[in-house]
């Protein structure tokens, strides 16, 4: 084999070469992952929450405790 048929390993700067094609993934790859769990996590809980609250009704709620005797300071009648 001759020598010329095989390139010269790069010895110099490869570590800061790779590490800048890694930082970048790392990058694109976290800011994926926070994107995607903010529009299929965060969001709809957040409408859920609004939603729930919207109609709800904390006396009926409360009432409802009472009757089923939950409440130790509010007996049932």
């Amino acid at each position: 084999m001759s020598p010329a048929l095989l390139p010269k390993p790069q010895m110099r700067d490869l570590l800061a070469r790779r590490m800048k094609f890694h930082l970048l993934g790392a990058f694109l790859v976290s800011m994926g992952c926070a994107t995607l769990y903010k529009f299929a996590v965060a969001e709809p809980r957040k409408r859920a929450y609004a939603d729930f609250y919207r109609h709800y009704d904390p006396v009926k709620d409360f009432e409802a405790m009472k009757a089923a005797g939950v409440l130790e300071s509010a007996p049932a009648e």
